[in-house]
């Protein structure tokens, strides 16, 4: 599956909060799937700012390519609206890692 790594941003440290995504989608990868990582926009915002706005509309185009959501701990404001249009849309929203089904191989 393609699953969206849904979780804090800019609560707290961008940074952190990136590398714990990063760790999550290690996880899905070694479960058989393919995540998609927001997060990673860190670098393309640290060379060419946008606006919140800009991010969150970003953020739910690719959201829509994915099969499912992974939403990680922690107070979000886009994730819990990520996690909302996920579930108008059908998605599965998995909040253990344990809950991710692995890949069919």
């Amino acid at each position: 599956m393609k699953i969206y790594v849904a979780g804090p941003y800019s609560t707290g440290d961008p940074v952190i909060n990136t590398r714990n995504a990063i760790y999550a989608a290690e996880e899905l990868i070694k479960k058989g799937h393919i995540p998609y990582v927001p997060h990673l926009t860190l670098l393309w915002h640290i060379v060419a700012p946008h606006d919140l706005e800009f991010w969150y509309e970003y953020d739910q185009v690719w959201l829509r390519f994915c099969n499912a959501v992974f939403r990680l701990e922690g107070e979000s404001t886009g994730a819990a609206n990520e996690c909302k249009v996920a579930r108008s849309i059908g998605l599965p929203i998995y909040l253990k890692l344990e809950d991710v089904p692995d890949a069919p191989k």
